[in-house]
């Protein structure tokens, strides 16, 4: 009998599936390999908002009047 064998006698039902981070966790690897790439992508688009939103207020505002101190 090979070890292919062998290992899919042994976890029976879970042979094949990918195992969880930690028992009483319901996350899978994978999981939370994917949660990790869409909060880093996340946290890029933060960033890219935050400076599009500094650019904007620090020189287009100032050229249309909008961020002028009223008299």
């Amino acid at each position: 009998m090979g070890e292919a064998k062998r290992r899919k006698e042994a976890q029976g039902e879970q042979y094949g599936k990918d195992p969880y981070i930690l028992p009483w966790v319901p996350l899978t690897a994978k999981q939370a390999e994917q949660f990790v790439e869409i909060t880093t992508r996340g946290a890029w688009v933060g960033i890219v908002l935050l400076v599009l939103t500094w650019l904007v207020v620090v020189f287009v505002a100032p050229s249309f009047g909008w961020l002028e101190p009223r008299p």
